[in-house]
């Protein structure tokens, strides 16, 4: 943005936030069109100025809390999320048997009752975050019948599997492809993050689990969710930290 001359960024994301941050820095001077698409045509400006800019919601921590209300049978409002940004997650739990409603700022989710097993397959936005996978994975852990889940955005993003699997999860991965079979519950033990993500699906696991789950590594959890045993803890979840 402030190298002279024209910047073309090809194979740019499309996701949201990228979106979100090019319209921040055009409030600060900046010339840049193409956001959203695979391509990008930034100008060079001498100097930015300053702007006031709201930044929008977290959509995967939305969607954690989406997975959250269907694994504990529970009823949640999300606010502050544009449901158009989880499209994909949002038809699967739909798929499932999960009731989602879509609101301009929000979205409320429903759970209980019987689920569909569903397969799931992670692409670049538009399509299924890889970052929501680990959640998915845990929430399929216990719906009957056999899913799959196909990776492909990132090798190594099946970490969350070993531990579940410590729960009592039925999970065998074969390169990028995870096969689920549901069991009927998971049992909570000792378990540790190995990712952030991975710490977010365990933590997923362990409000549908019997007995006392205690996760460790937990820095990784709270690199992408403030407080969140306080927020789960306000919905009535038995969550805590110890020290």
């Amino acid at each position: 943005m402030l190298a002279k001359g024209e910047s073309l960024i090809e194979n740019a994301a499309r996701e949201p936030e990228i979106v979100d941050l090019a319209s921040f820095l055009v409030s600060m001077g900046a010339e840049i069109e193409g956001a959203g698409t695979p391509v990008l045509e930034v100008r060079g400006k001498g100097d930015l100025h300053g702007a006031r800019h709201a930044a929008i919601g977290d959509r995967i921590e939305a969607g954690t809390f989406a997975v959250a209300a269907a694994v504990t049978g529970g009823e949640v409002r999300i606010e502050g999320v544009d449901p158009a940004h989880l499209g994909l997650p949002l038809e699967k739990l739909r798929e499932m048997g999960v009731e989602v409603e879509e609101e301009d700022n929000a979205i409320k989710v429903r759970g209980g009752g019987q689920y569909r097993a569903v397969d799931v397959a992670t692409l670049p936005f538009p399509g299924f975050p890889t970052d929501m996978q680990p959640q998915m994975m845990a929430l399929l852990s216990t719906v009957n019948g056999s899913s799959m889940i196909v990776e492909n955005i990132f090798e190594n993003r099946f970490r969350a599997a070993e531990e579940l699997i410590r729960m009592g999860a039925n999970i065998k991965i074969e390169g990028r492809l995870a096969i689920i079979e549901g069991v009927r519950r998971l049992t909570g033990t000792r378990v540790n993050a190995p990712d952030l993500r991975a710490g977010a699906a365990l933590v997923v696991a362990g409000l549908m689990a019997e007995g006392e789950t205690e996760i460790g590594n937990v820095g990784y959890i709270d690199r992408g969710y403030h407080r969140l045993e306080e927020k789960l803890g306000s919905l009535g979840a038995g969550v805590w930290r110890r020290n």
